[in-house]
C-alpha cells in the first residue's frame, strides 16, 4: 500500500466553529462529532479533525489546499464578502490581494483559531497534479 495521509488534528478554540468556517468556505460538509473531534473530509479522503483545546495550547500551523479555479473563485468571493483579512503573500505585505504564482491563483488568510490557511490553484513550481 502507498503511504497516504489519513487525517490530522487541527487545534481550535471551538471545534464546531472552525470546522464550519472551513467547510463552508470550500463547499464541504461538517462530519459528526466523535469524541473531542469534528471532522471535515477532503475530496481525497483525508480528514481535518478539529479539536477544541485551551487557547494557550494553539500553536498556529500552516495548511495549504490545492483547489480548482472554480473552487478558488467561490471561496475568494466568501472571503471578501465576510471581510476576512487576506493577503497575496505569506508575510502579509500585500493585503487584500491574491497572487498569480506559477500561472494560477493563491491567497493566504487565517481561520478562527489563527491558523495560516492558503488556497492555491497550481502546485508550487507549476508542476502538474498527479
Amino acid at each position: 500500500m502507498a503511504v497516504q495521509l489519513n487525517h490530522t488534528i487541527v487545534h481550535a478554540r471551538d471545534n464546531r466553529e472552525s470546522a464550519a468556517f472551513f467547510a463552508d468556505l470550500l463547499g464541504l460538509e461538517v462530519g459528526t462529532e466523535w469524541g473531542p473531534f469534528v471532522a471535515v473530509e477532503l475530496d481525497n479522503g483525508v480528514t481535518l479533525d478539529f479539536a477544541t483545546v485551551p487557547e494557550t495550547d494553539i500553536a498556529p500551523q500552516h495548511y495549504a489546499f490545492l483547489v480548482s479555479e472554480e473552487e478558488f473563485d467561490a471561496a475568494y468571493e466568501k472571503i471578501t464578502a465576510r471581510g476576512t483579512e487576506h493577503w497575496a503573500d505569506p508575510h502579509g505585505k500585500q493585503p487584500g490581494e491574491i497572487n498569480r504564482n506559477d500561472g494560477g491563483k493563491g491567497v493566504y488568510f487565517t481561520d478562527p483559531a489563527g491558523h495560516y490557511m492558503e488556497l492555491i490553484t497550481v502546485p508550487y513550481g507549476g508542476l502538474p497534479q498527479r
